[in-house]
């Protein structure tokens, strides 16, 4: 009977154990749908399309420069090339810059903006400067990840410190109209100096694993190829992909390329040359 009793009593307080922790979520879920409720009712009404033609000039122009980033020689030089590049090529250029206010879809009519087309928007008040609308006819050519480098390359902040808005706006319509007359490009051309430095770095550090890896581990050894080799995925990768691919990729200029090899190289030999593994040691001769 005790022992009847005290195990209806464990369940029982089992049972309001459960109704309490029951009691917390309700509670909780409650609070929750509440929080969410007046967070609804508090948040800004959704941002809908913009459409301000009475910012559009009277005249045609493919340059709209609201932001006022390009001086006045700027604009005529872009006013003259962008027309020629489209009829040379087919393809439209064009470009916005914008600040408090921007025309919104009407750019789309008073530009005629297709397939064929490129417009690209720099507003300041972003994280990055750039922005592009790509027409659909561009994607085979110049694939997504072309245009994410073009937006980061040209539109960072420190290349915007460096060599202003209207620098950053110029470098990456060069950029374009030198990708269109190939016939298209994989990545942005041009070695940035950060970017090859990034690839020398790689480079070396790649032949310091080779110069380790190659090291001799018994004595009269002169290089450990088969070590060498077991390491080959991990310094060839370092070497080959990242320190000679982006520079090979992006320009046909031979010193990088020196540079880079001869970056591997050094630090492989400085690396095989330390002795990392040690000697080893001296026989006894009096043994």
């Amino acid at each position: 009977m005790v022992e009847h009793s005290q195990r209806v009593k464990y369940q029982v307080g089992q049972l309001k154990e459960l109704r309490y922790f029951q009691g917390l979520m309700k509670g909780g879920i409650s609070g929750a749908i509440a929080c969410l409720i007046v967070l609804f009712a508090l948040a800004p009404a959704p941002a809908l399309a913009v459409n301000n033609p009475e910012l559009l000039p009277d005249e045609p122009t493919v340059v709209i420069d609201l932001a006022r980033i390009l001086n006045t020689a700027q604009e005529e030089y872009l006013n003259t090339e962008l027309p020629e590049f489209e009829a040379s090529t087919g393809w439209k250029l064009r470009v916005l810059t914008q600040f408090d206010q921007t025309p919104g879809r009407a750019v789309k009519d008073f530009w005629g903006l297709n397939d064929r087309s490129i417009m690209m928007v720099a507003d300041p008040r972003g994280g990055n400067l750039l922005n592009f609308s790509v027409g659909d006819e561009l994607y085979p050519l110049l694939p997504r990840t072309f245009w994410i480098e073009l937006q980061t390359r040209f539109g960072n902040q420190f290349y915007v410190r460096d060599n202003g808005e209207d620098g950053a706006v110029l470098g990456a319509i060069g950029a374009l109209e030198t990708c269109l007359n190939r016939g298209g490009c994989a990545v942005v051309p041009g070695l940035p100096r950060e970017q090859w430095i990034l690839t020398l770095i790689t480079s070396i550090l790649g032949g310091v694993i080779c110069g380790f890896a190659a090291q001799p581990r018994r004595e009269g050894q002169g290089i450990a190829w088969q070590w060498a080799l077991l390491f080959s995925p991990l310094w060839g990768i370092l070497f080959i992909a990242f320190g000679l691919g982006p520079v090979v990729t992006r320009t046909p200029e031979l010193l990088p390329v020196i540079r880079n090899v001869s970056g591997f190289l050094i630090g492989a030999i400085v690396a095989f040359l330390t002795p990392v593994f040690g000697n080893p040691p001296p026989a006894d001769d009096n043994a």
